[in-house]
């Protein structure tokens, strides 16, 4: 016979039943249960998510809600849902972290032209639109194309002691781009490259960060290895087109991150297909399939294609990108797509040292 008394313990073993689908386990033996409360029938918690860009929040909140309903003697149930993104541990215990900054994501390509920075501007913006605190640096020394992405003129300040990164749309960047003309060419070699890649990382006031995302120069050279030797880095995104040439550079960056202990959140698929605003035919211009099925080969999570849309390319010309001037388009909910699953891999590294059997 029932007592009508609602205890914590049948309340956590109902929520058992709700499971995050990205990493595969409950919410209770996640420990994402928090600030439990029971008032008579009157029960409530918070769900803490591992981060804010979770494209089956809503789901899992009318989960929990219908499973502790179900329990006997409750008559309401409160849930907020909060995140709090996890920083991925590095087993490298030789490169410090940047004081305040969670997860360092690479943003590499093995070829340049195949929209990598676009993808690494809009990447960075979809993860600040869902509420998660976001940076930005432009490591692609030889062509620092982001403050013109962003609409961002002017140079960098110090505060006395640390650079102060430009702001734009409640994201702090740094770029090259602020410390030379527009016209001149940066003829570096490898320790010079190096130096600016720690400054940037090092010498800068950067704040409270979930997300770093680095705009990386495309192929294989000596900006990656610095990366690798100077932060821990969470993981990277490789870019590529579906064409045979742009899929096997891709091949070459993905395994030159492996080799370099950087692990792959993901590869993209950028100008993936085009849709004729006329007739709405879709017409594969660079052909088809090629950067999902290099990435099944190489064992690397496919985070999605990004099609052609001439607005993608005029709010990089403009400053305006496209997550920002058409958010409901389809583009721009390719790159939220996007954004949610590279949030999800990060998640899923930041969870796998106390989670064996997360593959």
């Amino acid at each position: 016979m029932s007592t009508g008394i609602v205890e914590s313990g049948a309340v956590l073993e109902a929520l058992k039943v709700v499971q995050d689908p990205d990493i595969g386990r409950d919410i209770v033996s996640l420990d994402f249960v928090k600030e439990l409360r029971i008032d008579g029938g009157n029960v409530a918690f918070a769900i803490e998510l591992t981060t804010p860009a979770c494209p089956v929040k809503e789901q899992m909140h009318d989960r929990a809600v219908a499973a502790v309903s179900a329990l006997a003697g409750v008559t309401s149930v409160t849930v907020n849902m909060t995140a709090n993104v996890r920083a991925v541990a590095s087993p490298d215990a030789g490169r410090a972290p940047i004081p305040g900054v969670k997860n360092i994501i690479a943003v590499g390509a093995g070829k340049g032209g195949v929209g990598k920075s676009t993808v690494a501007v809009n990447l960075a913006l979809a993860l600040a639109q869902y509420g998660g605190r976001v940076g930005l640096i432009d490591a692609d020394v030889y062509g620092p194309n982001i403050p013109i992405m962003l609409g961002i003129r002017g140079q960098l300040e110090t505060d006395g002691k640390k650079i102060v990164p430009a702001a734009k749309f409640g994201i702090p960047v740094v770029s090259m781009g602020f410390l030379t003309q527009d016209e001149t060419p940066i003829i570096w070699r490898g320790p010079m490259l190096h130096g600016v890649v720690q400054q940037f990382f090092r010498e800068v006031r950067w704040g409270a960060l979930d997300y770093l995302v680095v705009d990386m120069p495309p192929g294989t050279g000596d900006v990656a290895l610095s990366l690798s030797q100077t932060v821990p880095v969470s993981g990277a995104v490789v870019v590529t087109t579906p064409q045979v040439v742009s899929v096997a550079d891709s091949r070459r960056a993905i395994a030159m991150y492996k080799k370099l202990n950087v692990p792959l959140l993901g590869l993209v698929e950028n100008m993936s297909h085009f849709v004729c605003p006329s007739c709405n035919q879709e017409s594969d211009l660079f052909g088809k399939g090629g950067g999902e099925a290099a990435a099944e080969d190489m064992g690397v999570p496919f985070l999605g294609r990004i099609p052609i849309y001439q607005p993608i390319r005029e709010g990089g010309d403009s400053g305006n990108p496209i997550v920002l001037a058409e958010p409901e388009s389809a583009a721009a909910r390719a790159f939220f797509d996007v954004a949610e699953r590279t949030a999800a891999q990060v998640s899923i590294a930041a969870l796998r040292p106390a989670t064996a059997a997360v593959s």
